[in-house]
């Protein structure tokens, strides 16, 4: 039996509609295309290996980087149910991942940190330590001016004990 050979537009062409299935299965759209399915299936490994997708739909999922898993949630956000699950097979994924990638995005333990952080950080030491000398300034000036007081008591004293 003669290979056939296929143009790489037509090899695009294919791959965007396996792509873009929707609640097709892939022997669907290789009957729709005249296609082996098995050529379609070693095209779409191909496209996976080489990043021409940024979800992976093949590999485990505990291989996928926190991008995809973030881009798998947005993506499965509004879904429910069958199209859901349909949403799940395409991309060899569980229901329960989905769920548990989620709760780890939302209960992250400290805050993120920001550049800002930093700076604001250092601009609130700043004015802790410039808030306890500003006290300290006070403390001395109420006891000089107690002391001043005082002497102006005791030379008033003496000067009534000299006449």
């Amino acid at each position: 039996m003669q290979r056939k050979t296929y143009s790489p537009e037509f090899k695009e062409q294919a791959l965007r509609k396996a792509h873009e299935r929707g609640a097709k299965t892939l022997a669907s759209i290789a009957n729709e295309l005249n296609l082996p399915l098995g050529s379609l299936k070693n095209w779409l490994k191909e496209s996976n290996k080489s990043g021409g997708t940024n979800a992976p739909t093949s590999g485990p999922a505990a291989n996928w980087t926190a991008a995809q898993r973030l881009s798998a949630l947005t993506e499965s956000h509004g879904l429910k149910d069958q199209a859901l699950h349909a949403w799940c097979r395409e991309r060899g994924l569980f229901e329960h991942q989905l769920q548990q990638w989620r709760t780890q995005f939302c209960a992250i333990d400290k805050p993120l940190v920001t550049p800002q952080d930093g700076a604001l950080r250092q601009a609130k030491q700043k004015n802790d330590q410039l808030e306890r000398e500003l006290r300290r300034k006070d403390k001395a000036l109420a006891e000089a001016a107690a002391l001043l007081v005082l002497q102006k008591k005791f030379q008033a004293l003496w000067e009534g004990e000299e006449k």
